[in-house]
């Protein structure tokens, strides 16, 4: 007898289940579809995401072999609809070079302008603080002293990917506004810096030298002279400190 009333409970279990299933089935069914809905999004996202990184890449290395041809105006081009073809890592390369041929064309205004949307385009400080950088050796001989502060102070914190860098390009600024003492402490820091490259501790080195060599008015007017130059000597190659620059596909090279 004790069989028959277990069965019958468990009959009754089985048809509450299924009444239930029932009425909770077009739910579930909803939220099936939702996130079946929600995966086939993403997926067309990161997929048209990929598509766009691709021809990005496709139309940045077009416009880097361009300009290896010397077609500068082709080369504009290029790397323009390489900026507008995609967001975050080649939009701020292709800005990167764009900037640095309209400072080649004497083009300041322009070419700060870029330097500073190509450093709002990523979110990779090696990307965005070499825009940022750029910028400030852009406007080195002929902004004030508290401009060219204003865009070096921030990168010059050492956990920046280019504080030796900036606090270079910091000093040579003090130097040419004839700051002397406090961009002859700044060589000196740097001389012995570990961040420092072997390039930047000789520059510093020779910039003591400079300093100790003549007076301040004759330093000031000799670090204009080389500053006004149209390929600095100062500052051949923006890397990271601690290593080579990588690829262009990690981050920009100098400017072209």
């Amino acid at each position: 007898m004790v069989d028959v009333f277990e069965e019958v409970d468990d009959q009754l279990r089985a048809d509450r289940a299924e009444v239930l299933f029932r009425r909770y089935l077009p739910w579930i069914a909803g939220g099936l579809g939702v996130g079946l809905a929600i995966a086939l999004a993403v997926w067309a996202y990161d997929s048209f995401s990929q598509k766009k990184t691709e021809q990005a890449s496709s139309v940045y290395a077009q416009g880097l072999e361009t300009l290896g041809k010397g077609d500068t105006a082709g080369a504009l081009k290029q790397f323009g609809d390489a900026a507008k073809a995609s967001s975050g890592a080649y939009r701020a390369l292709s800005l990167n070079q764009e900037a640095g041929l309209y400072l080649d064309q004497g083009k300041l205004d322009l070419a700060t302008k870029t330097f500073a949307d190509a450093a709002n385009a990523s979110h990779e400080p090696i990307l965005a603080d070499a825009a940022r950088l750029k910028s400030a050796y852009a406007i080195l001989d002929t902004a004030s002293y508290a401009d060219v502060e204003k865009l070096l102070k921030p990168l010059t914190d050492p956990k920046r990917p280019y504080s030796a860098l900036a606090r270079e390009a910091l000093a040579w600024a003090k130097l040419r506004d004839g700051k002397v003492a406090d961009a002859r402490r700044d060589f000196a820091i740097l001389s012995v810096l570990p961040s420092a490259t072997d390039n930047i501790r000789e520059r510093a080195h020779a910039a003591i030298g400079l300093i100790d060599g003549g007076t301040a008015g004759q330093v000031a007017g000799t670090v204009k002279e080389v500053l006004s130059q149209p390929s600095n000597p100062l500052f051949p190659q923006i890397a990271p400190a601690g290593g080579p620059a990588p690829s262009p596909t990690q981050q920009p090279g100098p400017a072209q």
